[in-house]
């Protein structure tokens, strides 16, 4: 039985102290929230087992190791602006694309990383892009770096703001920040206040304004062009799906990669592998503001209301009634993922599973007691976040970029 169908039972019951927060019983968030950290461990008997966890990433400087492991390994790097692209007359498909100061890069499969642009699915392929705006109506966001005040504390901390969010990301060397907003809800000077406002220390360089759709091409490969990454749709940060849906892209087309025939078959599955997975996440990230009691900004009033995609809808009717949640194939969040937003929001089911019936309530509180102190020992034992990153994967001081 699902752990939280338990725990739905005993709250239900309404005892006094009877069963705790939820959260009290996941390893990771008590973990995060007492400041430490460790590795999970291998045996599956150890409560330490269950730990999950994620890495903040410095973009700059993972790109910049992933672009020295690829050249080490015999890719030719070629810089330059891409004027033109080159399709043949019949096929359609690309046969070269132009830089500015006229070389020729010939090849006979393309990937489009060419990021919002999409100048070679988009542009040059003309396939069509499928906006998600209004469901996910922010479309800009501010960004700056600022100087760290403290340890870099051990998860990222995401802040509901009148038409948007802000979100804290720490690293080593700085606090990386950002406000993502809605332009139809707030101005650009505004939102950068808001921003400014809510820094923990000194920005490090000016602010950055990106602007942006949420959406995806209607296909991510046509004929003999791939799109990975921005170039084939970008769901907005709040889940931090980019690097994802580009490592996933990448293994799809590694699974299903062509000769120079380029099966229509193939093609065609890797687009329904990849759309699919761009629904699953976009409905994931609609659930945050969708699920929400906010009644005081014309924003939230607008995600409250809003009429759902069926796909989300469905999972939200299932929910409804006995707390059922089921992952789907190759979808990146798990039941426990969904469970935590949709606790966390408030959305609870009107029953649970009857099965849930046929435990008795006395040994049920001694079991739930049992899990809450084992994780709360466990995480207690654990070394602090900032000593284990001391000792296993300090980075050099360096100045902010």
């Amino acid at each position: 039985m699902a752990f939280h169908q338990l725990w739905l039972r005993q709250a239900g019951l309404a005892q006094p102290g009877m069963p705790g927060p939820i959260g009290d019983y996941c390893l990771s968030t008590v973990a995060a929230r007492n400041g430490r950290f460790t590795r999970p461990s291998a045996n599956p008997q150890s409560v330490l087992s269950t730990l999950s966890y994620a890495f903040h990433f410095d973009a700059a400087l993972y790109a910049g190791y992933l672009r020295d492991l690829a050249e080490a390994a015999g890719v030719v790097r070629i810089e330059g602006r891409v004027a033109a692209v080159d399709r043949h007359a019949g096929t359609g498909f690309i046969e070269a694309v132009r830089l500015a100061d006229g070389r020729a890069i010939n090849g006979d499969l393309f990937i489009d990383c060419s990021g919002f642009r999409s100048l070679l699915l988009g542009d040059a392929m003309d396939v069509g892009f499928t906006s998600w705006q209004h469901w996910l109506p922010c479309d800009r966001a501010w960004t700056v770096p600022s100087a760290p005040r403290d340890a870099p504390a051990p998860h990222t901390r995401a802040t509901a703001e009148a038409a948007g969010w802000r979100w804290r990301i720490p690293l080593q060397h700085r606090v990386g920040n950002g406000h993502v907003y809605a332009s139809d809800h707030v101005d650009d000077d505004t939102a950068l206040r808001v921003l400014l406002a809510g820094l923990d220390g000194p920005p490090l360089a000016d602010p950055r304004q990106l602007r942006f759709v949420a959406g995806r091409r209607d296909r991510l490969w046509d004929r003999n062009c791939v799109a990975i990454g921005l170039a084939g749709g970008f769901l907005e940060p709040l889940e931090s799906t980019s690097i994802h849906l580009i490592q996933s892209g990448i293994a799809r087309l590694m699974s299903l990669f062509p000769d120079t025939g380029f099966s229509a078959v193939e093609i065609a599955e890797y687009n329904r592998q990849m759309l699919r997975e761009y629904d699953q996440v976009r409905d994931f990230i609609i659930l945050h503001y969708h699920a929400t009691t906010r009644t005081d900004s014309a924003f939230w009033r607008h995600c409250q209301s809003m009429t759902l995609p069926p796909s989300l809808q469905a999972k939200l009717d299932l929910w409804a009634g006995r707390a059922r949640i089921f992952r789907e194939q190759g979808e990146l969040f798990t039941p426990d993922s969904w469970i935590a937003v949709l606790l966390g929001q408030g959305i609870w089911p009107a029953s649970v599973d009857p099965l849930t019936a046929g435990l008795p309530v006395a040994e049920s509180a001694m079991f739930l007691d049992h899990v809450r102190e084992m994780v709360a020992k466990t995480a207690e034992a654990m070394p602090r976040h900032a000593d284990f990153i001391a000792r296993h994967c300090a980075a050099p001081l360096r100045t902010a970029a």
